[in-house]
C-alpha cells in the first residue's frame, strides 16, 4: 500500500540547465524530509520527470540564502549540480529581486550571480585530484590519467580517464568524438566499477581547440543526461590540467553550451550559462504516487 508523503501538496518548479531536467522544492517556509522513495516517485515518466531534485532548506549557515539537499532520479543525494544551482538562482531572483546568492550542499558553500537568465554564474569551488578525495578505491599519485579500460586489453574501447572531484566524482575518457560510443550501454558499468567506492559521473570528451571542448556525460544516479554542470567543470578543469586547453573553455553539451573558468587567482571554477522555466504545479497523489488521507 503506498504511503502518505509530507510533501502532499507541496508547490514545485518545473526547469532546465541546458536540457539538464530540474524540479525545484522550496521547503524554506515550512520544511518537510524528503525521502529516497519521494525522488523516485516524482522522477517517474507519468509524473514530473528529473535529472535532479533540489530541495531548499532554511540556512543553516549565517549570511547564505538556502541549505540545498540534492537528489538524483535513483533517490540518491549528489554533492553538487552546477545546472540545478543555475535553476534555483533563476528562481530566487524573481522571490527577492536580488543578483547575488550564497548557498549551503554537501559539497561546501556555493556563491552565485545572476546577470539574465541566458548568464546565470555559479562558484563550484575548486577541484579535488587526491585520490582520497575523488575517492578511488586505491592510490593513484597523478589522476591525470589513471588506470581503468572498458574492452579487451590490447584494443581498449576507453582506456586511461582523467579523474578529479567537483563535489561527485568525475571520470573522463579522451575521444576523438563523444557520440561515437555506445554511453548508454559503457556508462553504467564505468558508473559502478569497484575503482570507484562512491560510484562516479563517466563523460566522453573531444578537443577541438584550445577554447573548445565537446562531450556527453553518463550521470551518477541520473543516466545518460543532455547536460550535467559539475561534469562540465571536471571535463575544463582536467583539459587544462592536462595541458590540452587553457583555462577557460567553451563547453559544447548535446542540450546546450556551458562556459567554464577554472580561475587563477583562487584555483574556483566558475560555470555560466542558462536556466529555463517549464511550469509550476502542486505535488499531488498521483505524482508522489502516494494513497489519498484517509
Amino acid at each position: 500500500m503506498a504511503v502518505m508523503s509530507a510533501l502532499l501538496n507541496r508547490p514545485f518548479v518545473k526547469m532546465n540547465g541546458i536540457g539538464n531536467d530540474i524540479v525545484v522544492l522550496d521547503l524554506r517556509a515550512d520544511s518537510a524530509p524528503v525521502t529516497a522513495a519521494d525522488a523516485q516517485a516524482i522522477a517517474r515518466k507519468e509524473a514530473v520527470p528529473f535529472d535532479q531534485l533540489m530541495v531548499l532548506y532554511p540556512p543553516r549557515v549565517g549570511g547564505t540564502d538556502a541549505f540545498v539537499r540534492i537528489y538524483n532520479n535513483d533517490g540518491s543525494e549528489a554533492g553538487a549540480c552546477g545546472n540545478g544551482m543555475r535553476c534555483v538562482v533563476s528562481r530566487d531572483v524573481k522571490r527577492t529581486g536580488k543578483h547575488d546568492f550564497v548557498y549551503e550542499t554537501r559539497a561546501g558553500l556555493i556563491p552565485a550571480h545572476f546577470e539574465n537568465e541566458n548568464t546565470i554564474t555559479v562558484d563550484m569551488g575548486k577541484p579535488r585530484f587526491d585520490w582520497r578525495d575523488i575517492p578511488l578505491a586505491e592510490e593513484f599519485r597523478d589522476t591525470r590519467m589513471i588506470e581503468l579500460q572498458i574492452g579487451p586489453i590490447d584494443a581498449p574501447v576507453l582506456h586511461s580517464p582523467s579523474v578529479v572531484s567537483m563535489g561527485n566524482p568525475h571520470a573522463i575518457f579522451w575521444v576523438d568524438d563523444p557520440y561515437a560510443y555506445d554511453l548508454e550501454k559503457f556508462g553504467p558499468l564505468l558508473e559502478n566499477h569497484p575503482i570507484f567506492p562512491e560510484r562516479a559521473n563517466i563523460s566522453l570528451a573531444s578537443v577541438k581547440d584550445r577554447e573548445h571542448i565537446v562531450m556527453r556525460t553518463w550521470e551518477r544516479g541520473a543516466g545518460l543526461t543532455k547536460a550535467c554542470g559539475s561534469a562540465a567543470c571536471a571535463v575544463a578543469v582536467s583539459a587544462a590540467r592536462t595541458k590540452r586547453t587553457g583555462r577557460k573553455v567553451h563547453l559544447a553539451l548535446p542540450g546546450g553550451n556551458l562556459f567554464i573558468e577554472w580561475r587563477d587567482s583562487d584555483d574556483h571554477v566558475l560555470m555560466t550559462g542558462p536556466a529555463e522555466f517549464e511550469f509550476e504545479g502542486v505535488l499531488d497523489e498521483k505524482i508522489l504516487n502516494t494513497a489519498p488521507a484517509a
